[in-house]
């Protein structure tokens, strides 16, 4: 196998950023069930991202679209993945400033998960008040290089995005 994962098939490249999605969602299990840091409505909300993304990854190595007919499939699964991907982006690059701003200027914890919030406000309340924020979602509990988790959830979903954009529109010969 090629070491240069941009000259690898598309379907190991979407089988590598479903991979990439497990590893990313597992480490997130851990933080959460054996760090023992609650995650806050805006990291459940970029754990949902990627699972999409890793979801919509494994679909598209399955399908694998090959062959002078498959550009356009290929072409589309790598928009529509880099179009998560940027959502996920947008979701941590919000939390990322949250976390710059002081802890005073934010309304205070509402101490209510994602899944209650959904249940007592509904969909789309629950979700503008996931995304408006709060003191917990500032709260910066882990650092990697001086980095919080937002963070280097941005890097990887801007990675991701690129990832998916190189595989499905690169020009191949097969």
């Amino acid at each position: 196998m090629n070491p240069n994962p941009f000259a690898w098939s598309f379907r190991l490249q979407m089988g590598f950023g479903f991979a990439v999605c497990v590893a990313l969602l597992g480490f997130a299990l851990y933080v959460e069930h054996g760090m023992f840091m609650l995650p806050c409505p805006l990291c459940m909300l970029q754990r949902f991202v990627f699972a999409a993304i890793g979801l919509l990854g494994l679909v598209a190595a399955l399908h694998n679209p090959s062959g002078r007919r498959g550009r356009g499939g290929r072409a589309a699964y790598g928009i529509a993945l880099a179009a998560l991907a940027a959502l996920g982006a947008s979701i941590a690059a919000r939390h990322a400033w949250l976390q710059m701003q002081p802890i005073s200027a934010l309304p205070s914890c509402s101490g209510q998960g994602l899944a209650y919030m959904w249940e007592a406000l509904g969909p789309i309340d629950a979700l503008a008040a996931s995304l408006a924020g709060s003191a917990d979602c500032a709260k910066i509990d882990w650092t990697f290089l001086g980095l919080s988790m937002p963070i280097w959830t941005f890097v990887c979903f801007v990675l991701l995005g690129i990832g998916a954009l190189v595989a499905g529109l690169r020009r191949r010969v097969n």
